[in-house]
């Protein structure tokens, strides 16, 4: 069920330069949009891109025939204005006139497109605050924040008005709010799908991911976008559990991580099993990392080398969003939310060699990632390490929030590695998820890892929620017993 048609619209039909595809636009009037019942304020334009034809009989139909999608505002339609999330954005900018290769791809795959969705200003932030087009409504949890930036295109799957959604993944985009609203993120690794047609955010950092609620419909679609013929699925050999990502989760561990270990025993025994302290691997396999945390103040190390990468991960996007738009911000002056406004209109400098430093962190972020996992490795940290805000909440706007969120963000998006949201059920009344990290340009291996995983981590996650004792901690004798298990299975 796509959103309700405007009263008051225009019907145009553009050719998109494919055969047998049309795209029928409704042009609105550029206002705030209304949250309602019928569309969770996920959508901005009302839209249809048509697949082709389905191909007579014997051959086979078209592989995403017959489910819908949506896309987050940033991308180009044939005769559609992108929004960026800001009024301002559209009206100095003109219509696109050609529709970007990922959409056509979707399209020309059997997909039907029905409108554009809600993203952060400027796709700049993580809650899925916009004043100028609305919240959209989280349904998992309507009290709550949805995430951002791609916050529309995921309450849109969440709410089941589309089977899935297009958006872009920068700092978080795409897994934030999939975690936030309880559905399936994917965030490919860079440079995996084309950015062709696109608005930029960082170019360094960007990725265009995608939300769904069926782990085979997150599959196909990146086998669509990413272009590659499905082959000999193969099974994880280590999956790797970042302990210490875990200690700082507001989420008992028999709700988080130990159903991801339950699950992988069952499906390939516990011989694939290892724990790790990633702070510890990080410090000693990315050494320009370690210098940039070993910097003292007063005596004390400044921060830990997570917090280190997610500085470098801010940095990056700070200053490769400015290079590309500030002359327009500078320029239009628009009205923008006080967190972006700081980050934008603040003054910044930085120097050639501060860059190349960051770029060293990248590039050595990458080989220590493909060291620790190879070829068929798999690793496990949170995807959040707090609930979602509530709305108005103080969390919204604190700095502690999101430098904890940003800590686990910057792992794939340094790396440019792909990684997986995944909704572990409910938890004191909060969606709950989990990630799996795969090394870089292990995409297709990571979808099916997860494919193989998802119906026995659900069966784990019915188990927790039935069981007769839920608590906010481990008791001391799981512990020792975690203690032991780990040992044991260092020594296997």
């Amino acid at each position: 069920m796509g959103p309700p048609q405007p009263a008051n619209h225009v019907w145009v039909i553009l050719g998109l330069g494919f055969a047998g595809i049309f795209l029928i636009t409704a042009k609105l009037k550029k206002k705030k949009k209304s949250v309602n019942n019928n569309n969770f304020g996920a959508f901005i334009h009302n839209l249809q891109l048509l697949p082709p034809p389905p191909p007579p009989p014997p051959k086979a139909p078209l592989p995403l025939s017959p489910l819908t999608f949506a896309l987050s505002d940033l991308f180009d339609i044939d005769g559609h204005v992108a929004t960026f999330g800001h009024p301002e954005w559209a009206r100095t900018h003109e219509a696109a006139s050609q529709t970007c290769p990922v959409v056509s791809a979707l399209v020309e795959g059997g997909a039907t497109c029905i409108g554009t969705t809600v993203v952060d200003e400027l796709a700049f932030g993580l809650s899925g605050e916009n004043k100028h087009y609305g919240m959209p409504t989280n349904p998992a949890l309507p009290a709550r924040v949805p995430g951002g930036s791609s916050s529309g295109a995921a309450v849109a799957v969440a709410a089941n008005l589309v089977d899935f959604a297009l958006g872009v993944d920068t700092v978080g985009g795409v897994r934030v709010p999939a975690g936030f609203c309880g559905i399936l993120g994917f965030r490919p690794s860079y440079g995996a799908v084309s950015h062709v047609g696109s608005i930029p955010v960082s170019k360094s950092l960007d990725t265009i991911g995608w939300f769904a609620r069926d782990p085979n419909i997150l599959r196909l679609v990146g086998h669509i976008l990413m272009q590659v013929p499905y082959i000999f699925q193969r099974n994880p050999r280590q999956i790797i559990i970042a302990d210490d990502c875990f200690q700082q989760l507001n989420v008992p561990l028999d709700r988080s991580s130990q159903l991801v270990i339950k699950s992988a025993e069952k499906l390939f025994g516990r011989q694939v099993l290892k724990h790790i302290n990633l702070e510890d691997y990080l410090s000693s396999s990315v050494p320009t990392l370690k210098e940039l945390s070993s910097l003292k103040t007063n005596g004390e190390l400044k921060v830990s080398s997570l917090k280190s990468l997610a500085n470098v991960m801010q940095f990056l996007q700070r200053h490769e969003f400015r290079l590309v738009h500030e002359e327009w911000i500078n320029t239009v002056k628009p009205d923008l939310h006080p967190a972006v406004s700081a980050d934008l209109y603040e003054k910044f400098e930085v120097s050639d060699v501060e860059v190349e430093h960051f770029k060293s962190i990248r590039n050595e972020m990458r080989a220590a990632v493909r060291s620790l996992l190879k070829n068929e490795g798999i690793l496990v940290i949170p995807t959040g390490a707090d609930p979602p805000p509530k709305l108005g909440g103080k969390e919204i706007s604190s700095k502690d929030y999101w430098s904890h969120a940003f800590s686990l963000l910057s792992i794939a998006s340094i790396s440019g590695c792909c990684q997986v949201t995944i909704p572990l059920g409910i938890y004191e009344k909060c969606p709950v998820s989990v990630s799996l990290i795969a090394r870089h340009g292990n995409d297709c291996f990571l979808l099916d890892t997860l494919q193989t995983m998802y119906s026995t981590l659900q069966e784990q996650v019915d188990i927790a929620a039935k069981s007769k004792s839920p608590r906010n901690v481990v008791t001391k004798e799981e512990a020792a017993e975690i203690a032991k298990e780990r040992v044991f299975l260092q020594l296997c």
